[in-house]
């Protein structure tokens, strides 16, 4: 019991972390980048609450799927797997030059799509700590 909580935490605590980071992404004008690790977040946060509870292991970077897989244990919301969709589009388009047809990342996205990004973590984010502390 103890064990699954202290690695619910530590994943919870590297999520906030990130989300630091992507924060300051985002004012520094590095948008894929910040979409990236807003994704990081969410799927951080969602695994740190399948750890939380015993899942062992979590395997898997869909935000979205992560949360539906929690559905039965943990109160997810169609607007958090909405989020978590969201979410998603950013895994590979964000990093990968070959990605997107004729244009890189750092030139794809924009600080409305990162701020868009952050909102969607914080809300993640915010869910998985209320998860944690009500357990």
């Amino acid at each position: 019991m103890a064990k699954r909580r202290r690695d619910g935490e530590l994943w919870l605590r590297q999520a906030a972390d990130d989300f630091r980071f992507a924060r300051l992404a985002v004012e520094r004008e590095f948008f894929a980048q910040a979409c990236f690790v807003a994704q990081q977040v969410g799927e951080k946060a969602v695994k740190a609450v399948h750890y939380h509870l015993g899942a062992r292991p979590v395997i898997g970077h869909s935000v979205q799927a992560l949360l539906r897989r929690l559905n039965a244990r943990a109160a997810v919301t169609a607007a958090l797997v909405t989020s978590g969709g969201e979410l998603d589009q950013y895994y590979v388009a964000t990093r990968y030059p070959d990605a997107l047809p004729g244009i890189v990342p750092a030139d794809a996205f924009s600080a409305a799509q990162a701020r868009a990004a952050l909102r969607a973590a914080q809300r993640i984010l915010t869910w998985a700590r209320a998860q944690l502390r009500r357990r």
